[in-house]
């Protein structure tokens, strides 16, 4: 019940698991340090990422809205909602925080003139308590499924709205919470909404100890990103000639690909070539920076590869005999076009453990969508594809061939399956207007910015029901963590 006193075993191991998640980072720290000076694509921001704050953000103090969107899918998911946010109060400040550099890329291209970016710093307290007093949000999203507990209970102390938006829960993150259920729910339980894709979602974050009541099932907000084909249609041909692909040839696109998962797609490619005749595949692994890796798996399987970043470089003629080659899609932001001129499109991440990547990017296009087993991040997407009949889930790396050449022999079922999965994208549009609808409810978020004043956490708790008021008591009284005000 609101109000209640926690019991002091669940006090005491609260904190407990709260001591030993902050002894383990700072006695790790070291290897921390370590990776982001050795790692090139951590390298970038690194004062940022220990705490220092940059000088261009400390004027957004008060006034920004700052969204955590962890790497390339969750930035890609929030893009439509900022973009609405903005066209609702276009003098609304808004900061992206991003780990990875595709990440950032993805801010620079997308939300141009609508958000500022910066490298999210980890989750040490004195780095992110000084991000918080700094920039003193008037609104925290967090997309997805990043959960920073330091960056969490800090926000709470400096009385921070915190949503989440797209939130999911996967069934392996489910069962890693499950063990330090106590922990996690002193973070689920300050969040002021939560925005969740499926019901699923919903269920499982108000099991791990979010409060029912700001816990609301709006759907996947990559169904709504803007996806204007007549504009973009002449991108996807520049592609097309720019990779050498002639009309006349079958294209299978390989996206957000993984080790191993890469072998078993050229094994099945290496098999089709003598079944088919004309068949060009394009892979796009999930991180560019391992293209020389890949270049060297497909010259040992005999293919000639061509990266797309050489393009310009290589000068190799392909003749009506030497078809068989395997484009590699070492270049960033391209992906979501490539999937066009498939004939059939392979999505990533699902033939080996990873969870899966977006389903939705080669359905845009009505193209059929291939897929493993492993669906754990997208499982909501990957069911309603194969209950429409746009979608194929194999169970076995062997299946690859014998779909992949029956939908090149059955060319009306392809294009029906292709229509299909559309069909999915255009019945699901509408979340982010549901997701803004809710954020609109936030007592301390009540429309445009106009000043640097706005309600705080506590006389805000005063107007909502009484099961909502006091429910970040419980958090304030656990944890104490150390300030960086000096």
């Amino acid at each position: 019940m609101p109000g209640t006193k926690v019991p002091p075993p669940l006090l005491d191991n609260a904190y407990m698991f709260w001591l030993i998640y902050n002894t383990l980072l700072i006695l790790g720290f070291p290897i921390i340090l370590g990776l982001l000076l050795t790692k090139k694509r951590c390298q970038r921001g690194l004062l940022a990422r220990l705490g220092k704050v940059p000088t261009a953000l400390q004027d957004l103090h008060g006034q920004v809205v700052w969204v955590h969107a962890a790497s390339l899918g969750e930035v890609t998911a929030i893009v439509p909602l900022l973009k609405a946010m903005k066209k609702e109060d276009p003098h609304q400040e808004f900061l992206v925080s991003t780990v990875t550099e595709t990440g950032r890329e993805m801010v620079v291209k997308e939300l141009n003139g609508i958000a500022t970016h910066c490298y999210a710093p980890v989750d040490i307290w004195w780095a992110v308590s000084r991000y918080v007093r700094v920039l003193n949000p008037r609104l925290f999203l967090l997309v997805e499924s990043e959960i920073w507990p330091n960056l969490l209970i800090s926000l709470q102390q400096q009385q921070v709205p915190v949503c989440l938006v797209n939130g999911r829960i996967s069934s392996r993150s489910f069962s890693r919470y499950s063990f330090v259920k106590r922990f996690m729910k002193t973070i689920w339980s300050s969040l002021d909404m939560a925005l969740m894709q499926t019901t699923q979602d919903a269920n499982r974050i108000k099991e791990l100890g979010a409060h029912s009541n700001v816990v609301h099932a709006t759907g996947n907000m990559k169904f709504d990103l803007s996806f204007d084909h007549s504009k973009n249609i002449d991108l996807a041909k520049a592609i097309r000639t720019s990779l050498k692909i002639r009309d006349t040839e079958l294209v299978i696109v390989a996206g957000s690909t993984h080790p191993q998962e890469e072998e078993y797609l050229l094994d099945a490619y290496h098999t089709l070539c003598d079944l088919q005749k004309n068949v060009v595949m394009v892979m796009a692994p999930r991180h560019i920076e391992r293209a020389p890796e890949l270049e060297a798996v497909i010259g040992r399987y005999g293919f000639t590869c061509v990266r797309r970043s050489r393009m310009g470089e290589q000068k190799t003629e392909f003749t009506a005999h030497h078809t068989a080659r395997v484009i590699v899609l070492d270049s960033r932001g391209e992906l979501p076009y490539v999937y066009s001129l498939g004939f059939v499109a392979f999505v990533g991440g699902t033939l080996v453990p990873v969870g899966g990547h977006n389903l939705l990017e080669p359905a845009q296009w009505a193209r059929p969508v291939l897929f493993g087993p492993y669906v754990d991040h997208c499982h909501d997407s990957a069911h309603q594809l194969l209950q429409a009949g746009g979608a194929i889930q194999i169970q076995q790396p062997q299946e690859l061939v014998d779909h992949f050449l029956y939908l090149f022999e059955h060319v009306t079922v392809a294009d029906q399956m292709g229509t299909r999965a559309f069909s999915v994208i255009q019945e699901n549009r509408g979340v982010v207007e549901k997701n803004l609808r809710m954020i609109r409810q936030l007592p301390m978020y009540s429309g445009p910015a106009v000043s640097n004043s706005r309600p705080s956490r506590i006389d805000s708790a005063r107007e909502l029901p009484e099961s909502m008021g006091n429910r970040h008591e419980y958090t304030r009284t656990i944890f104490s963590p150390p300030s960086c005000d000096r």
